[in-house]
């Protein structure tokens, strides 16, 4: 590695863990950012999260868990940024640009900030007015749950400045972790976004019983709307079946650690979304992904039938199982 960059992760779940686990491998110090005091104590006397991934242990001469977010923000060149989009607005609250002058943001975050209907990266240009070249996202196809039992990964680091995406790369680059740099920022940002929301399809047509049959002409449909809008809000030379795309949205479609399938499995199978959510315990992104992409699509007006689906699922209260019929009939 050339110069170390001190880096700040904000967030305590899963996703953030895991990230912390990452960045222990080659830096010697990284800041982390947690809201509750007793768990910043707990981590420091015992080495490892107890709420999320409690396997991982940490190093403590190496992680410097805080629960000032001025401090977290203040201290490092490089900031993670890996808090549920709902909640990023009150976490930084307290900020104002002058505390992100100069310093690099990197969004962990697959979702859109619903008080604003934004992806991470425009609000942080335009709330916060980082430039465009200081922001990047941080992309799968990777699961915490893996990358807490150390299984091979892949991560793709997007920034419009590649020699930046680099430098966080080389930090996260390990025995077990892959990380291609990209520099299609807004791309990679809203296909995160949009692959929550076909998982979650995905989850209620398992739910309801459809077959792997029906999954497959599903998660191709799914890619083929990921990339008609991607084409729509950033027109550039992209490849959609890269791992930044097509893999991404395998792995939170079709896996066991998936949330957002694991959320739309329970209303497939008659939970209630509300119910879902208390009894899930932890946030689905894509249920509040799938408000704001249908607002958003209101001025690119792209063919979108299943995250169009979820909608009505979500929002409308339309019936499972006559709306995924409905849609059945429109694949191909």
């Amino acid at each position: 590695m050339g110069k170390q960059f001190s880096i700040s992760v904000v967030g305590s779940g899963s996703w953030a863990t895991a990230i912390v686990k990452i960045l222990g491998n080659n830096c010697d110090k990284v800041t982390w950012w947690i809201r509750n005091q007793k768990t910043v104590q707990y981590i420091k006397k015992y080495g490892n999260n107890p709420n999320y991934l409690s396997d991982i242990r940490f190093d403590p001469k190496k992680i410097n868990p805080v629960s000032e977010i001025e401090l977290a923000i203040n201290s490092s060149d490089i900031i993670i940024l890996a808090v549920p989009s709902a909640f990023l607005t009150s976490v930084l609250n307290k900020l104002t640009p002058k505390h992100f002058k100069g310093k690099i943001i990197f969004s962990a975050i697959k979702g859109i900030v619903p008080e604003k209907n934004l992806i991470v990266g425009d609000f942080l240009n335009k709330i916060y007015k980082i430039p465009v070249e200081s922001i990047g996202v941080i992309t799968g196809p990777c699961h915490a749950e893996e990358v807490a039992l150390e299984k091979l990964s892949y991560l793709t680091i997007a920034c419009t400045n590649t020699a930046t995406a680099e430098k966080l790369a080389e930090m996260m680059r390990c025995r077990y972790m892959k990380v291609m740099v990209s520099d299609d920022i807004y791309g990679t940002e809203y296909a995160a976004v949009i692959k929550n929301i076909l998982a979650i399809c995905s989850g209620i047509g398992h739910g309801l019983g459809y077959g792997d049959n029906f999954q497959a002409v599903l998660i191709s449909n799914g890619i083929a709307e990921i990339k008609r809008f991607v084409d729509r809000v950033h027109p550039i030379t992209r490849e959609i079946t890269d791992s930044a795309y097509l893999g991404d949205l395998l792995v939170t479609a079709y896996s066991q650690f998936s949330r957002n399938r694991t959320f739309g499995n329970m209303v497939g199978k008659g939970y209630g979304v509300k119910a879902a959510q208390l009894e899930m315990n932890m946030i689905a992104e894509g249920y509040y992904a799938s408000k704001c992409v249908k607002q958003i699509n209101r001025k690119h007006k792209v063919q979108m039938p299943i995250c169009d689906t979820v909608y009505r699922i979500l929002y409308e209260k339309a019936v499972p199982k006559a709306e995924m019929k409905k849609l059945s009939e429109k694949l191909n």
